[in-house]
């Protein structure tokens, strides 16, 4: 997939509702997770992301800052993610945890 001929998301477009199971794709253009929920609003909003796992079994839960995922629209419509890290990235990252 060429992520440069997708357009990005504009600010006001950065909802739960635009993102929630939007797929994230890292280095290598692989899936490495997709979007559970956010956190907060906006550009310091906090993305929830889903890696690993197989019908919600052995899935981790992990936090990233809004700013560091770049969301965009397929040809499709399809929103999603870019990213320069890897699934092993995420898999390393805290888990994240419901208070």
């Amino acid at each position: 997939m060429d992520h440069s001929r997708h357009p990005p998301l504009m600010i006001h477009e950065l909802t739960e509702e635009n993102l929630n199971g939007a797929m994230i794709y890292g280095d290598r253009n692989q899936e490495i997770g997709k979007v559970s929920h956010l956190h907060g609003t906006g550009p310091s909003a906090q993305v929830v992301i889903e890696v690993g796992g197989f019908l919600g079994i052995g899935r981790k839960l992990v936090s990233v800052n809004l700013a560091t995922l770049e969301f965009m629209r397929d040809e499709n419509g399809h929103v999603h993610a870019a990213t320069d890290w890897t699934k092993a990235d995420l898999e390393r990252m805290p888990e994240h945890k419901h208070h």
